[in-house]
């Protein structure tokens, strides 16, 4: 075997290398021999014995396969041998090229593939990372809550006009041009004013009304209401009112504190296990925020190129991630398609910092110890009414406790970026790390 290495000067490739190798046909011809041998002592052929077909005949049928194996399993050979012996570490799966004209006596090929970047991770020294501190206080405890109150309302008849917060019950018939239009139509429809059920215009026109009140009104549609057919439209609404219905929350005794779980009633533990959930939110939302501007600074900090054939099967595993989640919605694929090719930035974005990563956790030994990944599955497991069946569900199977130590190296590596780049704190509302609309 003889080879030969080159880049193949393709600039937008520049991770693309070529390897020449020559297989020597006497060499095939004696393994298609041994694999032919070997073969008929097994083959079943009409007219002979198990293991009694004549050689010749075995040939005569399986020899073109057999010689098609032998040549495949010599130049994964050949190129398994001139990897090693180069040191490249080869990303994905080669494509093999024949040579038309192969000199005599021997069978002659490329191998084309990628290889790995060298990733030298750059001076963080100068980069700039903004880590958001927030401090659980009893306000947001009051607020938490004041949800949890909300969660759990329940309506109560009332014979006054509707206001905003009520729920009511109502008839209505939507008409366009003097015709029904399609979804304008319901009996005994129960929805919440204000809470954004209906149009804005559909609840301020039914607002003020009492049972057993009807009216009828016109209303504009949206430019951009999603029934392109009615966007901009205006109709015309027949509306009945058969209830309203008043909002009444639940009080702050020991009957709510049972019914969210503790037992004794006591308000006190409630307060403080509200509290330690909205502890371990803040802190899981300001990891991971921590996280994205970490990631975003090692990109910066380190330019490279992606293998292609990386990318492209991270673009067809996050294309099938997508496939599943639409079925798992009732969402049949065949009719909705979901192209590899929608996902590339998002795919040579994983492969870089997954690259990026890998040599950190390497070169500064990040990998996540056992104990820290004990940690971590316990405090996943805090939250649960079992936690210690949580904790063994994790270390029942290798695979999933690997989940878990994927996520304590990401943290080590989180840690240590920060200890080296400019990292400031910066206080932030409850809302803002939340993402909620509105601010406290």
């Amino acid at each position: 075997m003889q080879t030969n290495q080159e880049a193949t000067n393709t600039n937008s490739r520049a991770l693309e290398r070529r390897i020449d190798m020559s297989v020597a046909v006497t060499d095939i011809d004696k393994d298609v021999d041994v694999r032919l041998k070997r073969l008929s002592h097994t083959v079943k052929m009409p007219g002979f014995r198990p293991g009694k077909v004549p050689l010749r005949v075995v040939a005569r049928t399986y020899e073109p396969q057999v010689r098609s194996e032998a040549i495949g399993a010599a130049v994964e050979k050949a190129f398994g041998e001139a990897v090693r012996s180069q040191n490249l570490r080869v990303a994905g799966y080669p494509r093999i090229e024949p040579k038309e004209a192969s000199a005599a006596g021997v069978l002659e090929f490329s191998a084309v593939f990628e290889v790995y970047p060298d990733v030298v991770i750059g001076d963080l020294s100068a980069r700039d990372i903004e880590r958001p501190r927030l401090e659980v206080s009893e306000a947001e405890v009051d607020r938490t809550i004041e949800v949890l109150r909300k969660q759990r309302t329940r309506y109560e008849l009332v014979e006054r006009a509707a206001a905003a917060g009520d729920r009511i019950v109502v008839d209505f018939a939507g008409s366009k041009d003097g015709k029904l239009f399609e979804g304008g139509q319901a009996q005994e429809f129960p929805f919440v004013l204000g809470a954004g059920t209906m149009l804005k215009e559909f609840d301020a026109a039914v607002g003020g009304m009492t049972a057993g009140e009807s009216k009828s009104f016109e209303l504009t549609f949206p430019a951009d209401y999603p029934a392109k057919g009615l966007a901009g439209q205006t109709v015309q609404f027949e509306v009945k009112v058969h209830k309203v219905e008043a909002p009444v929350l639940p009080e702050i005794d020991a009957a709510f504190a049972r019914a969210l779980g503790i037992g004794d009633g006591d308000i006190a533990k409630l307060r403080e296990e509200v509290k330690g959930n909205l502890v371990r939110e803040v802190k899981h939302r300001i990891q991971a925020k921590t996280k994205d501007r970490v990631m975003e600074a090692l990109l910066a900090a380190t330019p490279l190129e992606a293998p292609k054939a990386l990318v492209d099967a991270e673009s067809a595993h996050l294309a099938e991630n997508a496939r599943q989640d639409l079925r798992s919605r009732g969402v049949p694929t065949d009719k909705v398609p979901v192209e590899s090719a929608w996902f590339t930035d998002q795919a040579v974005r994983r492969v870089k910092l997954g690259l990026i990563m890998a040599e950190l956790v390497k070169a500064n030994q990040l990998h996540a110890r056992p104990e820290q990944v004990r940690a971590l599955v316990e405090e996943m497991a805090c939250s649960y009414e079992r936690p210690a069946e949580l904790v063994h569900w994790y270390y029942e199977k290798p695979e999933r406790l690997a989940q878990a130590e994927a996520l304590v190296t990401e943290d080590n590596v989180v840690e240590w970026v920060c200890a080296k780049a400019r990292t400031t704190d910066k206080a932030v509302s409850f809302d803002e790390l939340m993402g909620n609309a509105q601010s406290a």
